[in-house]
Order: structure tokens, then C-alpha cells, then sequence
């Protein structure tokens, strides 16, 4: 299954916010543009809340949800944002613990704090987990 929002990015560039085949999911970079309003918080913090607001109801839209991310990737265009972002994205994914990476490079737009991308596999908030330490 491929979902498409609406978006004039995903049109002009031909992808899909999320693709599912079977169980995995993959979910496109997602920045923190309100899609009721088309508005972009000015905050870091505010907008890594829109960000997986907009990722979670992808997710939704397919039967899984964020306990269902396995990995993501996380871009930050100003270092100094990393703090509150990192703050927001533990908020919501203690407990979850998806592999993360985290980088700060150019973002296609200085109103874009944070873009994040994930995979997920549905069911996977239901698998057994066990932590070990390295």
C-alpha cells in the first residue's frame, strides 16, 4: 500500500508519505507543517510535536502506530535545537526505544528545525523485547 496525503511535494517529486508491504512500514522524512492550517511552529520543539503528529496519524492510517517504530532517522538544521528536539522525541518513545540516528544537516528550508523519517513493523509494539546491555 502506498499513502499519499495531498501533499504538492509528494506530487511534484512522485512519492508516497508512507509505503507498507506486509507488515513493514516506511514512513518519508516528515517535516512540522501543520496539514489543517499549512502552518510551521516557529520552535524546534513545538515543530518535532507536529512532526510525529503528522508521522503517527500516517501510521494510524495502516494499523500501526509509533510503539510500532523500529528505527529513525532524525535531522536537525541548527545544532543547537538538539536539546529540545531529542527532549520531545523521548517524550514520545521512552519505553518504545526505536534505533535512532541523528544528524544536523541542511534542511530543504530554513523554516524546517527538525525532519524526521521512521520504520516501522506493524505489531511490532506487541513483540516480546529484550534489553541487553553491550
Amino acid at each position: 500500500m502506498k499513502l499519499k496525503t495531498g501533499s504538492r511535494y509528494e506530487d511534484m517529486a512522485s512519492y508516497s508519505r508512507l509505503v507498507c508491504v506486509d507488515g513493514l512500514i516506511f514512513v518519508s522524512n516528515t517535516a512540522g507543517r501543520n496539514p489543517a492550517t499549512q502552518e510551521i511552529p516557529e520552535d524546534a520543539a513545538e515543530q518535532t510535536d507536529q512532526v510525529l503528529a503528522n508521522i503517527e496519524r500516517a501510521l494510524q492510517a495502516v494499523d500501526a502506530s509509533l510503539g510500532d517504530v523500529v528505527a529513525a532517522r532524525v535531522y536537525i538544521q541548527d545544532p543547537s535545537d538538539t536539546p529540545a528536539v531529542m527532549a520531545r522525541f523521548g517524550d514520545r518513545f521512552r519505553g518504545i526505544d526505536p534505533a535512532m540516528t541523528l544528524t544536523c544537516p541542511p534542511l530543504s528550508s530554513p523554516a524546517y528545525k527538525v525532519e524526521i523519517e521512521v520504520t516501522a513493523y506493524r505489531g511490532a509494539s506487541r513483540g516480546n523485547v529484550e534489553l541487553k546491555a553491550i
